[in-house]
């Protein structure tokens, strides 16, 4: 078979991923991850009001001229402002507000005075400095102003965000919605985990780890099920699925053994191939195909082959999906800490950590079907075609999971 790059293959997946652009309303709580789908506009200023950004004295600065310890300005407090409580009434000349880090400043007071600059007092204060004009005040909308837009459509949501339109008195967010996937792993050799393990069978790793990663990119689930080696029976689920999902991910059954029923039952389904293979290890046997518009990727059934296409190629399909810049693929230079003893003869991805500029290759086995030994990995180094053993010291690129 004819095989692709990993960035043709790419390429050709993109053309049938498509933007969702339906939108819901999600609650601050649950909107982090999330995209934006309009504008959000202050609708107020803020503060709402002129606030003291200090616990002390409100007043007025012309009273505090030539001020010091031993001939202080001395003051009439006529009341305590704490944080919340608002006060229409003006001050006048000679006379200060006890005010608290937050509260609002009353009319007539121009400054705000340190209590440590002064004697703390509750009926008059002695007031040690002066204080220039506007010193210690903060004006009404230094925040922001009615009428700002301060998140703008397309803008990803984190705490920061939440907390940002919650400042805003909002409650809710109009973002895009999530997209929706389904996963059927296959393999009559695999056994659900919880199950009793027979001989000759092992646990379907895969399932877990596929619909982790998913739900890390921020996809919803709608199906995810194990799927007997039968033709008719995966045929029927990618067909109801379908209805429901807008990509579907299968692992297994994509190479050219007896048990390999992908290809038949895209065939039943009225499925499309696009392209079967990429030129890259793991994950060579990729199948692509597209079904009643709906993509469908078909991964490999060793583990890190899974692990290895779902970032290359499932990673940036959400991506487009979601309109989310985080999922963007991250590539780092660096040097090789170990040795990797196998030349390479086509392109390879191997797991590897990646710290301060630095790879180290894990301990264990680094075969397709080993998941184990990618624990505490971060990147995948990216091994051009024709490449000779990677040796400590060597210059190397990887892109980060």
């Amino acid at each position: 078979m004819e095989k692709l790059s990993v960035e043709q293959a790419l390429e050709e997946i993109l053309k049938y991923t498509t933007v969702i652009t339906d939108t819901e309303d999600v609650h601050l709580l649950h909107a982090s991850g999330r995209i934006l789908a309009c504008d959000m506009a202050a609708s107020f200023d803020n503060p709402p009001f002129d606030r003291s950004p200090i616990d002390g004295y409100a007043c007025k600065a012309a009273d505090l001229t030539d001020a010091s310890r031993e001939h202080p300005a001395k003051l009439e407090v006529i009341r305590e402002i704490d944080a919340g409580q608002y006060s229409t009434e003006e001050i006048q000349k000679g006379q200060a507000v006890r005010i608290m880090t937050g509260a609002a400043i009353p009319p007539g007071c121009d400054c705000c005075v340190r209590q440590e600059d002064t004697d703390y007092g509750e009926t008059q204060v002695c007031i040690y400095r002066p204080e220039k004009p506007w010193g210690n005040y903060c004006f009404s909308g230094e925040d922001f102003k009615k009428g700002d837009v301060l998140l703008k459509k397309g803008s990803r949501l984190s705490f920061v965000e939440a907390g940002v339109l919650a400042g805003m008195g909002y409650t809710q967010a109009t973002v895009y919605r999530r997209p929706r996937a389904a996963l059927f792993t296959t393999g009559d050799e695999v056994v659900l985990p919880g199950q009793p393990l027979p001989p000759g069978k092992i646990y379907n790793s895969n399932q877990t780890l596929l619909a982790s990663r998913l739900l890390d990119f921020g996809v919803e689930l709608v199906y995810v099920r194990d799927i007997p080696d039968d033709p008719s029976v995966m045929a029927e689920a990618l067909k109801k699925a379908t209805q429901e999902a807008d990509v579907i991910f299968t692992t297994g059954a994509v190479s050219v053994g007896k048990k390999d029923i992908m290809h038949e039952a895209l065939d039943l389904a009225g499925a499309k191939r696009i392209f079967w293979g990429v030129a890259v290890k793991p994950g060579m046997p990729t199948l692509f195909s597209v079904c009643d518009g709906i993509p469908i990727l078909s991964l490999s059934g060793n583990p890190f082959g899974v692990a290895v296409i779902t970032e290359l190629l499932a990673r940036p399909m959400i991506q487009k999906m979601k309109q989310d810049d985080a999922l963007k693929l991250v590539r780092v230079t660096g040097t090789m800490a170990d040795t990797f003893g196998k030349p390479s003869k086509g392109r390879r991805f191997v797991r590897a950590f990646w710290e301060a500029g630095t790879f180290h290759l894990p301990d264990g086995l680094h075969s397709n079907g080993v998941l184990a030994s990618m624990t505490g990995c971060n990147c995948l180094i990216d091994i051009p075609a024709d490449s000779p053993v990677l040796k400590s010291k060597d210059a190397a690129e990887a892109v980060l999971l």
